[in-house]
This record gives structure tokens, sequence and C-alpha cells, in this order.
């Protein structure tokens, strides 16, 4: 069913623009910046009892200092499994396991790999960029549909467009700061 009132259309799209929004800083926060972040770990999957686990599902970690992670693990027998679960993961990283807590030291990072997490950074604000203009051109279908029906006057349909566009530049410009912020947290040595 596609919502004609306008209100009801204006604050679905609202709230799809800010899954785009949300999906964008879930991204950033598992780029690697100068600090230790625990949503660092969140692509590590461990090998647990027979099924394939997300990380924080086995253990507990937190932030032992600047630029270092610590990952307690709940059972003694997953340590190992743990431990080569996040060196496999291609972050980079060298875990050490001191008894059933691991500790993860974050290497400096480098100009280039600066470089390229800004890159990567780029492209997740643009996925969003996207996904908000896609639900722009979903709700602009909408509108005009509803106006070839009589629905809606022709100053109605432009109003709404208007609003749409709006609605539109609001989010393309919090994506804009909020890779600005990354980029600058990204590069800070």
């Amino acid at each position: 069913m596609m919502p004609t009132d306008v209100k009801a259309l204006k604050q679905d799209l609202t709230r799809r623009m800010e899954g785009a929004m949300e999906t964008l800083k879930k991204e950033f926060s598992g780029l690697r910046t100068g600090r230790a972040s625990p949503a660092l770990l969140e692509p590590v999957r461990v090998d647990a009892y027979g099924s394939i686990s997300p990380l924080n599902q086995v253990a507990n970690i937190s932030v032992a200092g600047p630029g270092l992670l610590a990952v307690q693990v709940w059972d003694k027998g997953l340590t190992k499994a743990v431990e080569s679960a996040i060196r496999e993961a291609n972050l980079g990283l060298n875990p050490q396991a001191e008894g059933q807590v691991i500790r993860v030291p974050l290497p400096p990072l480098t100009t280039e790999r600066r470089n390229d997490l800004a890159k990567t950074a780029a492209r997740y604000a643009e996925h969003a960029r996207v996904a908000v203009r896609g639900v722009r051109r979903d709700g602009m279908e909408q509108i005009k549909a509803a106006g070839k029906k009589s629905e809606l006057g022709e100053d109605e349909v432009k109003r709404a467009e208007d609003d749409v566009q709006k609605l539109t530049d609001q989010f393309v410009k919090q994506i804009d700061a909020a890779l600005v912020e990354k980029d600058k947290d990204i590069r800070t040595v």
C-alpha cells in the first residue's frame, strides 16, 4: 500500500533515511582510528561449540588503554579459538593470550593505512548518499502518482516534492558532516 497521505509519506521517508544514517554510523564504528574501540572487533567470528558465533557472544571486549583492547573469554577452552579468530580476521592485529584474557595491541596506523581507511569511509558515505537519494526517488514517484490520480492538487504535489528535497538535502548534509568528522578522526595522529 502506498501512503498517499503526505504526512505519512514524509514520516516513512524520514524513517528510511534515518536507517541509512544508522547504517553509516555502524560502518564508521568498525573503521579503525587512532583510538581503541570494542567496535573494532565486531566483525570477528569465532568457531565455538560447533557453530560460528560473533566474538561478543563468547567474550567481553573492553578498552584496556589508548592502544590496547582486552578480550575476556568466558570459557577457558575457547581462548585459543578466539585468539586465532582475531588473528585471521584480516584486521592487522596480533593478539596475545594471558590466561583467559587476550590482549590485543593496536599497531600505530601508517599514513598509507590512514589513506585507505579514509577512502573506505568516503565509500561508506557515498553508499549512504545513494541510499538516501533512492528513498527520495521513491517518495517523488509516490507523490507524482498521487498527483496523476488527482489525490493531490498541483500545489500540494509541488509543496510535497519541495519538502522531500529539503529532507534529502538535510540528510546528505548530515552524511557529509559525519564523513568530515570520521576523516579528521582517521587522519589525526
